[in-house]
C-alpha cells in the first residue's frame, strides 16, 4: 500500500503553483539523459552498440548530441576523436533539424570522422562559413 502512495499524484488547489528550478549542470544532465533515452528514436541507432558526446553553448542557445560507435568487433573501445570539438563543429554546421517533435523527418545528419575534425580546426576559411 505505501508504494502506490508514495507513487500517487499530489493534486493542486487554486492557490498553489508547482515549480521545478534547476541549475546549469542539472539541465546539461537532463538533456543530455533525454537525448541517451531516445537516441534509438532520434539518431536510429541500437543504444548498446553506440557511445555518445555531447555539447551546449548556453550563451546561442545551441545543443548538439552525437553517437559513434563504440568498439570494434575484438571490442576494443573507440575514444572520441581528440580532434573533434564540438564546440566548434557546433558554430559550423547548420541545425539538423526544426523539431525533436516533427513526426517522420530525420533529425540527424552522418559527418565522417573526419570532416568533424577538419570543421574542428582553427582556420579562417572555415570560421567564415554562415550558419543556416
Amino acid at each position: 500500500m505505501k508504494f502506490w502512495k508514495k507513487y500517487r499524484k499530489k493534486p493542486l488547489d487554486e492557490n498553489t503553483v508547482r515549480v521545478i528550478k534547476i541549475s546549469k549542470e542539472a539541465l546539461y544532465e537532463f538533456l543530455y539523459e533525454k537525448f541517451i533515452e531516445n537516441q534509438e528514436q532520434y539518431l536510429d541507432v541500437d543504444p548498446l552498440t553506440v557511445t555518445n558526446n555531447f555539447a551546449l553553448d548556453c550563451v546561442n542557445g545551441d545543443f548538439i548530441f552525437c553517437a559513434y560507435k563504440s568498439e570494434d568487433a575484438q571490442s576494443n573501445l573507440f575514444p572520441f576523436p581528440k580532434e573533434i570539438d564540438l564546440q566548434k563543429v557546433m558554430k559550423r554546421i547548420p541545425d539538423t533539424t526544426f523539431s525533436m517533435f516533427a513526426p517522420n523527418s530525420c533529425r540527424y545528419k552522418d559527418y565522417t570522422k573526419k570532416e568533424l575534425a577538419e570543421l574542428s580546426k582553427d582556420d579562417k576559411a572555415c570560421e567564415s562559413k554562415p550558419k543556416d
